[in-house]
């Protein structure tokens, strides 16, 4: 009997009738013989409803009381979720996050899970029951209060319960049959993954790609939990992301690997793109040492999460560099007014804050072995006329930064460039990718 932790997302548990299909085929794990515990989010918008409503009450709500109003989304979804399952004939158990021992940091909003102590779930499983968990929040052992995870919070409820009680997979369901080359929402003809590594994943999900969270991946790869991402709406075989040296799950199920044994890894996993981003130039910088870390001891102080970084030296002016950075587009006006109030302090010239730009990312862990990949990828742009502004790489991505009007556009030209596309367009079931 294997043990199976399978998570569903707002989209998949919106309504009722979502809720019914949802348990169908928690249902389904059962009776094929497998243990099932299930992490839920709250139903389709409801956690974004209740912030709206806090906000009405409170400008700046208490961040105690805000988690322990965004808590209750989940458990609403978990309970109508057992009462289905229940209405089924079979035994389901509903627990909230700290009742199934999700401990974490006492950071209201954003708290990271430190431990997990399922014994009330394990004790559920003994019985034969089928056990729903709260995702999205935990338990702080210090102030004895709730806290909630912050974005992909069910997620990382999901890998840290597979961890924690060593499942053999770890099952996250969403309106997609898997991971894409790209978002088949911007590329018809992007192409479902059977297979990716933890690390491109991380790069796809820290660029922009949206069927897993970075948080949810880290933890998995960190403690070697298998995950199958794959929809909600059918029974076809998702992807599965391997950390390293976990073995292909397709051949332990006796599959025909004769088409994919001894190939060559691909070059290039996918293509990610983020709309997320907004960049500040710092203009007429004096060219000295100490001046980037004025700028960058500035912009810290605001908490801003800082992306990628270019410092360019005026030809025009000898003595004086422009410094330009991406970062979160909802944090960029409150940094660009941080600094503009230092600008004397610093001694830069002007500043130009700009959030009509997009991020590009090619991602692929074979980019290590080969030459020319870059090429490509700036072919693709200029064939099509769109320019570059920044430049980052690493060992396995290339990011470039676009205006945001060229980076569907973009990601279509790419795509094909690296060969990635598809002959039949993707199914999307939903609509959020969630």
């Amino acid at each position: 009997m294997a043990l199976i932790v399978q998570k569903f997302g707002g989209s998949s548990v919106a309504d009722a009738e979502s809720i019914k299909r949802v348990a169908k085929r928690i249902v389904d794990t059962r009776r094929a013989g497998n243990d099932v515990v299930v992490a839920v989010s709250a139903m389709g918008d409801t956690t974004d409803e209740l912030l709206d409503l806090a906000q009405q009450v409170a400008p700046t709500p208490a961040p105690r009381e805000l988690d322990m109003l965004l808590s209750s989304g989940e458990r609403i979804s978990m309970a109508l979720l057992a009462m289905t399952i229940h209405s089924m004939g079979y035994e389901a158990r509903s627990f909230t996050g700290s009742q199934a021992g999700m401990i974490t940091t006492a950071d209201h909003g954003s708290a990271r899970i430190v431990d997990v102590t399922p014994v009330r779930l394990r004790e559920a499983l003994d019985d034969g029951a089928i056990v729903i968990v709260a995702g999205f929040q935990g338990f702080n052992r210090d102030t004895r209060d709730i806290t909630t995870l912050g974005r992909g919070g069910s997620d990382t409820t999901a890998v840290a319960l597979a961890a924690a009680l060593g499942a053999d997979a770890c099952e996250i369901y969403s309106d997609v049959d898997g991971i894409f080359t790209c978002d088949p929402r911007v590329v018809p003809l992007a192409q479902k993954l059977n297979t990716i590594t933890a690390d491109e994943m991380l790069e796809l999900a820290a660029n922009g790609a949206k069927v897993l969270y970075i948080r949810a991946v880290e933890y998995a790869r960190r403690h070697n939990v298998l995950i199958h991402a794959r929809s909600t709406f059918t029974s076809n075989e998702g992807t599965y992301v391997l950390t390293e040296g976990m073995p292909d799950p397709r051949l332990a199920k006796g599959e025909d690997m004769s088409e994919v044994i001894g190939k060559e890894e691909p070059v290039v996993a996918g293509v990610a793109i983020d709309r997320s981003q907004a960049k500040i130039t710092v203009v007429g910088v004096p060219d000295v040492p100490g001046s980037a870390a004025a700028i960058f001891s500035r912009v810290q102080k605001s908490g801003a999460n800082i992306d990628m970084i270019v410092q360019n030296v005026q030809s025009a002016s000898p003595g004086r560099t422009d410094i330009s950075f991406t970062l979160p587009k909802e944090e960029g006006t409150d940094v660009a007014k941080q600094l503009q109030a230092e600008q004397a302090d610093i001694g830069f010239e002007s500043l130009v804050h700009d959030d009509q730009v997009g991020k590009l990312s090619v991602v692929g862990a074979g980019m290590r072995s080969h030459s020319g990949v870059s090429l490509t990828l700036f072919d693709a742009l200029s064939s099509n006329g769109i320019n570059i502004e920044m430049i980052s790489t690493s060992e396995i991505r290339i990011s470039v930064v676009l205006r945001d009007t060229d980076l569907d556009e973009a990601a279509r030209a790419v795509h094909t460039a690296y060969g990635l596309d598809g002959e039949i367009e993707a199914t999307v079931y939903a609509g959020t990718g969630r």
